[in-house]
């Protein structure tokens, strides 16, 4: 009886040769592509997550999932934290302040300061395990601010008298067809002053630091990276390559690291050339017109 391997090696030289080779390279990939990643980790490397927080803080999600998904990988040593934010929205900071939080808890995660890391963008790295900023980084600014356009001169101008119709007194607060009421500038106050309190406690308890001592810097000032080294926002002075072999050593690898980047961040054109000026679109708050920010 005929072998078939032998009949179509005979009958077929060219294709038989082809799939030999065929076969050759996806070992030679497979192989590659092993001894490149988990093989590198079982042989003395480590692998470590790279976390971005760029731009006007408004969806912290993408985050927040990233992070969860690092601190369950068995194979994840730590995280390297990339902060180049000025801040953003309340609720989405405090997110990622928890996120950063629940890692360090299990895992190192050192934060590396770029050109500005302030308000939110301070409040969501001050959990974490080192904070590494440049001299001249641009930090602190912890502070609450609450700000809305008002439209009421010009009504009143070109004749247009706008009714609204509440429930109560306070619910129109911040409406920019309407100059605030004494008891409604109150009101709003006391809401942020409320979210600054946490914010100070927050960065009190994250950096264990004196809660007097950091309401006394608490007044919405920006300081350089030098500026917090002394007063004990961030633990060293240095750059992102500092930031790595920071975490590298609180992870205990040596030589090469396998690097996990993210998340991707997806952006709508508007949105994208609002964070680029500073704004944040109103639509991303519960009050018409009101912007509470850190």
């Amino acid at each position: 009886m005929t072998n078939p391997r032998h009949s179509f090696s005979a009958r077929h030289p060219f294709l038989f040769g082809f799939s030999l080779l065929i076969m050759a390279v996806v070992l030679l990939w497979g192989a590659t592509a092993f001894f490149n990643g988990k093989a590198r980790v079982w042989f003395g490397a480590g692998s470590i997550g790279i976390v971005n927080i760029k731009g006007t803080i408004t969806d912290s999600l993408p985050t927040v999932k990233f992070l969860r998904k690092l601190r369950k990988d068995n194979s994840i040593k730590g995280v390297l934290l990339r902060v180049d934010s000025p801040g953003g929205t309340i609720a989405p900071s405090q997110e990622l302040y928890l996120a950063v939080k629940r890692f360090a808890e299990v895992k190192p995660i050192v934060a590396s300061f770029g050109t500005v890391a302030a308000s939110g963008g301070y409040y969501a790295a001050a959990p974490a395990t080192k904070i590494v900023a440049n001299s001249g980084s641009i930090t602190g600014s912890i502070g609450v601010k609450a700000e809305y356009a008002s439209f009421k001169q010009l009504m009143d101008k070109v004749g247009i008298k706008p009714v609204q119709i509440t429930s109560g007194p306070l619910k129109g607060a911040g409406s920019p067809y309407a100059e605030l009421t004494p008891e409604q500038h109150e009101y709003l106050m006391g809401l942020i002053m409320d979210l600054h309190g946490q914010f100070v406690s927050d960065v009190a308890t994250a950096r264990k630091l004196d809660l007097k001592d950091v309401e006394k810097i608490a007044d919405g000032r920006a300081i350089t990276g030098r500026e917090a080294k002394e007063l004990g926002l961030i633990d060293r002075l240095g750059g992102f390559e500092d930031a790595v072999t920071l975490l590298k050593a609180l992870c205990g690898i040596k030589g090469d690291v396998v690097v996990k980047e993210g998340p991707e961040k997806k952006k709508s054109i508007i949105l994208e050339l609002f964070s680029m000026l500073g704004f944040v679109p109103s639509g991303y708050f519960p009050t018409d017109g009101l912007i509470f920010s850190y």
